[in-house]
């Protein structure tokens, strides 16, 4: 089936600076802009102020970038820069106040979007300096800027169910939908080996010791949630791509929910000569200052056989247990998701990944993303599918992040049926 056409809207080398006479300190502390687009989240970058105008100066680095459908492409985006500093987002959404230095709309040329254009559909709307704000004033605000609207096709998979119900999985494209993978959720118990071990030790003791000791182990054994796994299987029924639970989330002490310092993890696997290979690893908590936020990191893991290789963080971000979000996986120009919308790409943050690392070897610009809560959607830039492993092990990678909010669930609240043990 054909990849679904998307489109991204680029944004990045920001700058400021002064022409003609006027006072420049507001900015030479800090400035930032809101960056609009119809019907999308408002994104947040910061902006640098250039001395003298200086092109050496300003940061290449992008700063903003929307992801959207072909028929949802609006041609027109508003730049508003302010004086100071944003305050820190907030899961994702930030805010910030100082004085509104001016703003700048600017036209989308739709002709990437339409299949015409050179550079392999890519078009710079606008690459240089523009006036912002009162242009009667005799001190006038610049700002440099750069705008591309690039095709970006990609392959959308959606799971008929959640993960935990062990629900096919689709290729969609418009109204057509196909099916290429099924899943199968489960997890191993130890509640059979633990009892045994318990009730022979218990022999010696008095039957009231031994009832107390199975008691208190079946408590144990609920304060803490390990051995799921879902694997992802071709309609042969061969498994291309598994997700296994490697780290139990269980509560940090004193408290009854999973912290950053000691997350669950799952890994994601691969299948290898007849053995699985991890590919990746993945993180989760509950932010301990913000309840609602769950906070999550995942990293791309080297070839085992190949030495000196560490593994890559790729996304490091939070989203909303209320609400769900995005998970996302974007490399463009070395930036993943830390601080934005639903924990999509845009803030201009930088997270642990390396630009020039082996990984940007591998993965460039949008990668993946996925929804969280619900039945995922996962997209996938086609550049980085080349066979049926590749979109199985996102497919994967959707489920345990998925996943991943039940998981760091509260203790004191009850799993649905489908996760939990016999017995619960």
């Amino acid at each position: 089936m054909d990849p679904c056409p998307y489109v991204r809207i680029v944004v990045g080398s920001l700058g400021l600076k002064f022409t003609g006479a006027g006072d420049v300190a507001p900015l030479s502390s800090a400035a930032y802009c809101k960056i609009k687009l119809k019907n999308y989240p408002t994104q947040f970058a910061e902006i640098s102020y250039v001395a003298d105008g200086d092109q050496n100066q300003i940061n290449e680095q992008v700063q903003a970038c929307f992801n959207l459908k072909k028929s949802e492409f609006d041609k027109v985006l508003k730049i508003e820069v302010y004086s100071g500093r944003k305050s820190k987002p907030v899961c994702g959404f930030g805010s910030g106040s100082g004085k509104l230095l001016g703003a700048v709309t600017v036209g989308l040329d739709s002709e990437a979007v339409e299949g015409g254009g050179g550079n392999r559909g890519c078009v710079v709307v606008r690459n240089g300096w523009v006036g912002i704000g009162d242009r009667s004033s005799k001190s006038m605000v610049n700002l440099h800027l750069s705008i591309r609207v690039e095709r970006d096709p990609r392959f959308v998979f959606e799971f008929d169910g959640e993960p935990e119900c062990s629900p096919q999985v689709f290729q969609v494209n418009g109204n057509v939908r196909q099916a290429v993978f099924t899943s199968k959720f489960s997890f191993r118990s130890n509640r059979d080996q633990n009892l045994r071990s318990d009730s022979s030790h218990s022999e010696s003791n008095n039957s009231k010791s031994w009832l107390r000791s199975i008691q208190k182990d079946k408590e144990k054994l609920v304060k803490e949630r390990k051995g799921w796994s879902i694997t992802i299987h071709d309609l042969s029924g061969s498994p291309v791509a598994m997700a296994s639970m490697v780290t139990p989330f269980v509560p940090s002490h004193g408290t009854d929910s999973v912290s950053s310092s000691n997350p669950g993890a799952w890994l994601i696997l691969r299948p290898g000569h007849s053995t699985w290979k991890p590919w990746g690893r993945l993180e989760a908590w509950r932010e301990s200052k913000h309840k609602d936020s769950l906070g999550y990191r995942f990293e791309l893991l080297p070839d085992a056989t190949v030495s000196g290789l560490d593994p890559v963080t790729l996304a490091n971000s939070t989203l909303s247990f209320k609400t769900g979000g995005k998970f996302t996986i974007d490399m463009s120009n070395g930036a993943s998701p830390m601080s934005t919308p639903n924990g999509s790409f845009g803030s201009g943050s930088s997270s642990d990944f390396e630009f020039g690392s082996w990984a940007h070897l591998m993965y460039q610009g949008f990668v993946m993303s996925t929804s969280v809560g619900g039945k995922p959607e996962v997209e996938v830039g086609i550049q980085h599918v080349t066979c049926t492993e590749d979109a199985a092990a996102f497919v994967a990678l959707a489920a345990a992040m998925d996943l991943c909010v039940d998981a760091c669930q509260p203790f004191s609240r009850k799993l649905r049926p489908e996760l939990r043990h016999d017995g619960e």
